[in-house]
């Protein structure tokens, strides 16, 4: 459609798609060829990224004055209005109101996502140049940004890293933010640029070059020949040390940007807790590829691929798939799977019509030894991994069917699943991470004044978005009794045959497929005998959850967290505890770095359930009686 723009010589956007109807005042589009044939408007392509396949142009249209003055008289005639009747009195019926079409590019921004998160990082880096430099808002406003062109490339120094892992930097004189990928602080990097968004002060960019590198940055370390072009990884040009520290800011800056909390109820962030790998731990690798380039097909239109098409991984920032031929932070089964299936597609791709993804999951068979019942096979299968330890021998596979049963064997603990289904992808940090919380989530011995002192010995788990059990059959040693809820009833399934698998009986350890939201209604544990896993999707708890939480008030909560700005802003509604129910004090905070080479962190949160205000409540009304009591 066509829209105008408030500026000087007014720019006008037109989007072409099938239908070329202008819904505008200045009529039909013949009228716009009748402009352009006298001068009056001229068309300009627009910069696209690259993509498999473009079904939509899009065109920037430049108007002249003359133009924009015939668009304004345009706007000030009134529009017709539709009469009420017919000519000959008849009813012209309900009046159909016109809905508008809504703008797919138009997207509502969800809190705590990597847009949210990135436009705060913006502004902190913008607020403290001007601290820096000396300037102010009211400085720049009065400036005219000059902006690069959009396509044009430019050195940019990078000042600062993103939680999202971009480096971000700026031009001297201007408020003006680069999203880099791919840098570090202390970098100058070249760059193209792609597109402004002045209203964000943000600049998107697509990295070239270094030209100037940061004393942070160490090329040689890069194992991965795909780095600087794939959108997997992000940090293999810095030290493990390094990465550790960055990920323990982007938790620091969670709590500060989205808990609402004062600094002082927020604990210092603990130390990142390494993976024991950092490369060779995915379990899980999900490549893909496009569908035949070419226009919309219908049901009975099929166009082959004209050659192999490319299996991988997306570039960064662009709807276009790189083809991977090796993936080093994947296991080595996976990285085996992966060859399997490449040489399998440049056999077979002509039986696909289009694009697919294809899975990758790492399986693992345990062969005790000196159990004469169960042997492994005396010869390693092709792209098995085969290992050894005192106790058993190991055969690694890779599976690509969505409902092939997987083992996982987390410390002494096994678990099955579908393929398809959700798992942590990396088995080095699994076992220490349950440790953990398993060492850290009955009460320390001694509490200080404002926290629980309830004399009751901690003896129930309620493991909220159990999934397939992982976190209620691991701790279950530690309770006397252990109930899990998932909302899918495959996940149960599972988590009740994992427990079989691991000799936990009913009457240790039960699951429950409903809803979280649920949980508190029908739950028969004391809440102070009692303590709450958390472990919700990205996007948090809602805040009925929230408040049924509070309103049951266990002894303990330990949140962890895939999203830790989502994670942070639900600690906060706990900690705040505005409304009915209980209040509760951050214990500690810590991260897990589940994800080497990459800007993502895990978050564990511990919290304790605050007594002071029932106390303080009940000698308030204490002091109020003896107050009325000693009134003459």
């Amino acid at each position: 459609m066509l829209q105008k723009k408030s500026c000087d010589c007014a720019h006008l956007f037109l989007h072409h798609s099938r239908h070329w109807e202008l819904l505008c005042a200045s009529g039909p589009f013949s009228q716009m060829r009748a402009w352009r044939s006298v001068g009056l408007i001229s068309f300009v392509p627009k910069p696209q990224r690259p993509f498999s396949f473009n079904r939509h142009a899009s065109y920037s249209v430049m108007a002249s004055p003359q133009a924009t003055s015939v668009l304004q008289a345009q706007d000030a005639q009134p529009r017709p209005q539709r009469p009420a009747k017919r000519a000959n009195g008849a009813s012209l019926g309900p009046q159909k109101k016109f809905k508008p079409k809504k703008n797919k590019r138009e997207k509502n921004i969800k809190e705590g996502s990597s847009e949210e998160v990135l436009g705060l990082d913006i502004l902190s880096l913008i607020e403290s140049q001007r601290a820096k430099n000396g300037t102010s808002s009211d400085d720049e406003a009065a400036k005219e940004p000059v902006l690069p062109e959009e396509g044009s490339f430019i050195d940019v120094e990078i000042f600062e890293l993103s939680s999202t892992g971009d480096g971000l930097g700026m031009l001297p004189g201007s408020d003006q933010v680069y999203v880099v990928p791919f840098t570090v602080p202390g970098d100058v990097a070249r760059i193209k640029v792609f597109r402004h968004i002045p209203q964000l002060n943000q600049t998107i960019s697509d990295f070239k070059s270094i030209t100037k590198p940061s004393p942070m940055r160490d090329d040689s370390r890069i194992q991965c020949k795909y780095f600087n072009t794939c959108g997997g990884c992000q940090f293999q040009m810095l030290s493990y040390e390094d990465q550790l520290v960055l990920k323990r800011r982007v938790l620091e800056k969670a709590f500060k940007n989205f808990s609402n909390l004062n600094p002082e109820l927020v604990p210092e962030i603990l130390p990142t807790f390494a993976s024991p790998l950092q490369y060779g731990y995915r379990t899980k690798l999900t490549p893909h590829f496009d569908g035949p380039p070419g226009p919309r097909r219908g049901k009975n239109q099929k166009l082959p691929f004209p050659s192999c098409p490319d299996v991988g991984f997306m570039v960064k920032g662009q709807r276009k798939v790189i083809d991977i031929e090796d993936c080093p932070i994947g296991t080595q089964a996976v990285r085996n799977g992966m060859q399997r299936e490449r040489k399998r597609m440049q056999e077979e791709y002509l039986k696909y019509q289009r694009g697919a993804t294809i899975l990758l999951r790492e399986n693992t068979e345990r062969f005790p030894k000196g159990d004469g019942e169960k042997q492994p096979p005396a010869e390693t299968p092709p792209y098995a991994v085969r290992t050894e330890t005192d106790a058993y021998t190991e055969l690694k596979t890779c599976e690509t069917d969505q409902r092939a049963t997987i083992t996982e064997h987390i410390g002494p603990y096994t678990f099955t699943n579908p393929a398809g289904t959700f798992f942590q992808n990396n088995n080095s940090i699994l076992g220490p991470f349950t440790d953990y919380i398993r060492s850290h989530i009955l009460p320390p011995p001694s509490t200080t004044s404002s926290t629980s002192s309830s004399a009751s010995p901690v003896k129930y788990l309620i493991d909220a978005y159990s999934g397939s059990g992982l976190f209620t059959i691991t701790l279950s040693s530690v309770f006397t009794h252990s109930t899990g809820i998932d909302i899918a009833p495959d996940s149960i399934t599972s988590a009740r045959h994992n427990a079989s698998l691991n000799n936990l009986t009913p009457d240790r350890c039960t699951f429950i497929a409903a809803d979280a939201g649920e949980l508190f209604k029908s739950v028969e544990y004391p809440a102070d005998e009692t303590v709450v896993v958390l472990d919700p999707p990205r996007k948090g708890c809602d805040a009925d959850f929230l408040s049924q939480l509070r309103k049951f008030g266990p002894r303990r909560v330990v949140y962890v967290s895939c999203n830790v700005h989502t994670q942070a802003r639900d600690v906060g509604v706990l900690v705040r505890g505005e409304g009915e129910g209980k209040r509760y004090e951050i214990e500690s905070l810590r991260g897990f770095d589940f994800f080497p080479q990459t800007g993502h962190v895990e978050g564990v949160a511990i919290l304790n359930r605050v007594e002071e205000d029932v106390n303080s409540s009940a000698q308030q009304s204490a002091e109020a009686e003896a107050g009325n009591n000693s009134t003459p």
